[in-house]
């Protein structure tokens, strides 16, 4: 179930990205470019993290639906997708969070 959701709000997000900037918030927040998408990104991490330090379930959890919504947002924004971070991390699969992590800095 919670793959189709998240599919069907990536949809939702690629329909709306250039729609009526006054009826839509995807439609609005698109219109202030990548960087505002990137900063409400960032904002809903930062309140997912305290939510999570103050052991607030429920705070979390919508929290952490918002993250998930503006990462979205901001995957459509540079063209990529669901199945793009799936891909990263089916490669990563069976590789020590160390190992991987060294790969990228060396």
């Amino acid at each position: 179930m919670a793959d189709d959701i998240l599919a069907t709000l990536e949809t939702v997000i690629r329909e709306r990205r250039l729609g009526d900037p006054a009826s839509s918030y995807v439609a609005k927040l698109t219109a202030k470019g990548r960087a505002k998408i990137a900063q409400k990104l960032g904002e809903e991490a930062v309140e997912a993290a305290i939510a999570a330090v103050q052991d607030d379930r429920d705070g979390l959890t919508g929290e952490a639906a918002d993250l998930i919504f503006h990462l979205l947002m901001l995957l459509a924004d540079m063209e990529l997708s669901l199945d793009d971070v799936r891909a990263e991390l089916a490669r990563r699969e069976g590789v020590s969070g160390i190992e991987e992590k060294a790969s990228r800095n060396g």
